[in-house]
């Protein structure tokens, strides 16, 4: 049987990978102008790689075992991972909105610069590029405090250091 340690450190490894799919999504989708249809697909296929390697781990491993853990270290990296996954909502909330306006006026397949998202939008599209970038931002936010919280919680209950000679 495979032993805690083993499936922490591929758990571990799974979601340490999935922050340079994050980093890379989000620089492509920074610096490619203008967002096509292609450019939003290979966007998304990066991102949704880094959300399938943070969120089937947390699906199918951690989240069974929170109530076991019961702890207060346990506890807070719990929470700073769902505060991530709520800023994401957050944000889906004004992606959503931006996508259905870009969309129904073709601007993924038929760009034209000349045409401006707070036009093509409601009155209220300015709001939800804020919420994009409010949850955005969170995400990342709160990913990088649990992921810490989660490397020093695998340091931690796993002895790591003791393995390492000369520690």
């Amino acid at each position: 049987m495979v032993t805690d340690r083993v499936i922490a450190t591929v758990v571990l490894l799974a979601v340490t990978a999935s922050f340079p799919c994050f980093f890379y999504g989000a620089w492509y989708i920074i610096e490619t102008e203008p967002v096509t249809w292609n450019v939003l697909t290979h966007h998304l296929k990066f991102v949704v790689t880094g959300l399938v390697l943070t969120t089937v781990p947390l699906v199918t491993w951690m989240a069974p075992r929170l109530l076991d853990q019961f702890g207060s270290f346990a506890m807070v990296h719990a929470f700073l991972g769902l505060q991530a996954y709520a800023m994401l909502a957050f944000g889906l909330t004004g992606i959503l909105r931006i996508f259905s306006a870009k969309r129904r006026h073709d601007l993924y397949n038929d760009y034209d610069e000349d045409v401006l998202l707070d036009e093509i939008g409601s009155d209220r599209m300015s709001h939800w590029r804020s919420r994009v970038r409010i949850g955005v931002f969170g995400y990342v936010i709160f990913w990088v405090l649990a992921y810490g919280a989660g490397v020093a919680r695998y340091v931690l209950r796993y002895d790591i250091l003791e393995l390492v000679p000369g520690l």
